[in-house]
């Protein structure tokens, strides 16, 4: 089957957080929504379910459970359980779900900054101090993890370590070592390890994602994973999303934390979360190779039409950061390009502690957009 990821589908006036919060004469590249149709197979479930009529309370679909296993233990060697996997209604849920697992008073939550910004308001949330570490930006523009300064940033009080794996916005996907040197710093210090894998599939050539549980038993025993198909699919709308926990004993500490605090899964996110992920493999492998050569393009462009604009190396995700601390430009970046080219970018400083003068570009979008907002910013700096 052949995909058309070049069509433009017009999403303004679809109250479209990406589309609508903007005038019309503003492209949108900011927030982590692809402009791609979800796979046909969801969609024709959903119609399926729609047309039957009645959107009554759902459980679980059966076979779900089994159809993630066996995606886990295919891509990843990882064997879990089915009873291992708790389901959420989206990953922001999910890891503020493990803060107030393990919130006690004056404890302390880790986040490695630039990262997503729900991350940096999480431990609050739960009534938990924020500790930070600020990634390494190496000469490339590609981020490291500085050791010393991540076992430093652990204090008597750090409970539990937020890593977003792959990551965002610095596009980086871990190696093996890397991960392995952070897990082990986190069982010296008895830290609980909870790791948003959401952008897991979106890797591109070269690149493995490999999830940090499924390193050793050891870890995996303080490690909450979380997953969704939101962004591998393109429905984030519909916020379906799964806590992977194979410890008996955290699990029961965060379905504690859930009660009350958390809505259950919509019916419909059931719905098109096992439609993803048994029957949309072939389009995720389709839009994998156009997202790559979104990628490769962008970073062409970058480099040869935006004087003083650097990008990071994409390893994984749709999600591009650019560094325009060099580009002339007076104040805000993400003001600028909004103003003088009509392209919203999110806005570097979001993002925590090292995101000043920088901007998050998405870039899953049909080339003819990527194409207009680029030369859009290109005229603003010329």
């Amino acid at each position: 089957m052949t995909y058309d990821f070049d069509r433009v589908v017009e999403r303004r006036h679809t109250d479209s957080l990406k589309w609508d919060v903007f005038n019309e004469d503003v492209l949108p590249l900011w927030v982590a929504d692809m402009d791609f149709p979800a796979p046909e197979a969801v969609t024709r479930a959903l119609h399926e379910r729609i047309d039957h009529g009645i959107l009554g309370y759902g459980r679980i679909p059966a076979g779900l459970r089994e159809v993630i296993a066996e995606r886990l233990e295919r891509l990843y060697s990882w064997r879990v359980g089915p009873e291992a996997l708790i389901f959420t209604a989206g990953v922001v849920n999910g890891f503020n779900q493990a803060c107030h697992a393990i919130a006690e008073p004056g404890a302390g939550v880790l986040v490695q900054t630039p990262v997503y910004p729900p991350f940096l308001t999480a431990p609050g949330n739960a009534g938990m101090a924020r500790d930070e570490m600020e990634l390494t930006r190496q000469p490339d523009g590609c981020y490291v993890i500085d050791l010393d300064a991540f076992e430093a940033a652990i204090r008597d009080r750090t409970r539990l370590f937020l890593l977003c794996s792959p990551h965002n916005p610095v596009s980086r996907v871990f190696d093996r070592r890397e991960l392995e040197q952070m897990a082990e710093i986190c069982l010296r210090h008895n830290l609980v390890i909870c790791s948003d894998e959401i952008h897991c599939d979106l890797i591109f050539d070269g690149y493995q994602h490999i999830p940090i549980a499924a390193l050793s038993p050891e870890i995996e025993a303080r490690t909450i994973t979380l997953l969704a198909p939101s962004k591998t699919f393109n429905i984030p709308g519909l916020h379906c999303s799964v806590a992977i926990i194979p410890d008996a004993g955290l699990r029961k500490r965060y379905q504690a934390a859930h009660k009350g605090l958390a809505s259950h899964v919509n019916v419909l996110g059931f719905v098109a979360a096992l439609a993803a992920y048994r029957d949309g493999q072939p389009w995720l492998e389709a839009c994998l190779h156009y997202l790559q050569a979104n990628r490769d393009y962008l970073t062409g462009f970058v480099r040869q039409r935006l004087p003083g604009i650097a990008v990071s190396p994409v390893e994984g995700t749709y999600l591009a950061w650019l560094n325009c601390r060099n580009a002339g430009i007076a104040g805000n970046p993400q003001k600028f390009f909004l103003e003088k080219a009509k392209v919203a970018l999110n806005d570097g400083p979001s993002f925590g502690r090292g995101g000043e003068g920088f901007v998050r570009l998405n870039f899953g979008c049909p080339r003819a957009v990527l194409t207009e907002a680029l030369e859009r910013m290109a005229r603003a700096l010329a």
